[in-house]
């Protein structure tokens, strides 16, 4: 099982391995095995909350995942985009952003950097939204119940989670402004900026999840129709053809995943260049290490673990807005990378814990009650 699922995962390694040492010698070798552990560890509540969406998709939408979603994460988010963000601050083509990448690391570097307060404020809101939408919902199982009940209730008001993600938005942008304008204001229009881009990631994150869920909903439909016209057909001999809607519904999920990853990116490429500004290790290094995440997705998803271990989901959430919370103050304040992958992996431990205790109270009781039962037979027969 373990072979089956990290499979590739294992050969990207030795091979991405093998390219650094021919690539920056064993300097190279030990800066890619870095990067990677970076990526893993800031993007494991990635894999615990992907895993939830993964588990309602089909087999072939998996392997989709593990493949295609692969390509795009590996060579889209790791690899190009940093390239299109250059492109993109420095108004030059992407042939240039390409030659400045491999032959004026420094340069590149400042640009990427330059550029951050617009990738942070676009992946601090996208992620915003998930947990802002995730801790308004009314679940059965509720981990942090004193808090979690409340906000219940409270998520019960239309738009709510739209409505504090632009106010945390506001003062995000204000502050900065605020903050630049102190320093001799030559950064004002970055505030602009942290606003434009804040609001693509929240529209970004309505419509790509609103498809989403709208196809969910309509799948959860279709299948419930289908199960009456299963029954149907017994009665009457008669089957309709099989709907496409499975389809689409897993087309979108798909999407939204993809960008939900990208989101989950954002610190790991930008955490890279405390590490190096050569964009071949970097791609290398994060490439590795999102190809575990994908893989770990994979084997959470065929394990069971989310429902075995029933708040993990909610420990990975908490990270998520963790992570927006990080990136939205790195607009301004810069904070160290092992902080951010600490906080996430805190959470996911503190919520794995907290699930085995679940689990054990559980068995108790019904050990309990088992042993109730026995004791009722055995004085019924006596």
């Amino acid at each position: 099982m373990i072979l089956k699922t990290f499979g590739w995962s294992f050969a990207v390694t030795a091979l991405g391995l093998v390219a650094a040492v021919f690539y920056g010698g064993w300097t190279g070798f030990g800066i890619v095995a870095i990067l990677s552990i970076l990526e893993i560890s800031l993007s494991f509540d990635n894999a615990v909350v992907n895993a939830g969406i993964l588990k309602k998709m089909s087999a072939f939408w998996q392997k989709i995942f593990l493949t295609v979603g692969v390509l795009i994460a590996v060579f889209g988010m790791r690899l190009v985009f940093p390239v299109v963000i250059v492109a993109i601050s420095a108004k030059i083509g992407p042939i240039d952003a390409v030659d400045l990448a491999l032959n004026n690391k420094d340069q590149y570097q400042q640009l990427v950097t330059d550029a951050h307060p617009a990738i942070a404020a676009f992946g601090g809101m996208f992620l915003l939204m998930i947990f802002l939408d995730f801790i308004f919902e009314d679940r059965d199982i509720k981990w942090l119940g004193w808090l979690e009940r409340p906000l219940a209730k409270l998520g019960k008001v239309d738009m709510l989670s739209v409505c504090i993600a632009l106010i945390v938005l506001m003062i995000s942008a204000m502050t900065f402004a605020t903050n630049a304008h102190q320093h001799g204001g030559a950064h004002v229009d970055k505030a602009q900026t942290v606003l434009i881009s804040g609001i693509a990631g929240l529209i970004t994150y309505m419509i790509v999840g609103g498809l989403s869920g709208y196809f969910e909903d309509k799948l959860e439909e279709e299948e419930e129709r289908e199960h009456e016209a299963d029954e149907e057909a017994e009665r009457t001999g008669k089957k309709r053809p099989a709907v496409v809607l499975a389809g689409q519904a897993a087309f979108f999920m798909f999407l939204y995943l993809e960008v939900l990853d990208a989101s989950f990116s954002f610190d790991g490429v930008i955490g890279a260049f405390a590490v190096t500004n050569d964009i071949v290790l970097m791609a290398l290094g994060l490439g590795i290490g999102a190809m575990y995440v994908r893989s770990l997705t994979v084997y959470l998803v065929r394990q069971g673990t989310l429902d075995d271990y029933v708040y993990l989901e909610h420990g990975a959430h908490y990270a998520i807005g963790a992570l927006a919370a990080i990136l939205l103050v790195t607009i301004q304040y810069e904070i160290h990378e092992v902080i951010t992958g600490l906080v996430g992996v805190v959470l996911i431990a503190w919520s794995f814990w907290s699930s085995v205790r679940r689990n054990t109270k559980l068995a108790a009781a019904e050990g309990k009650a088992a042993g109730s039962d026995e004791k009722t037979e055995v004085s019924s027969g006596v």
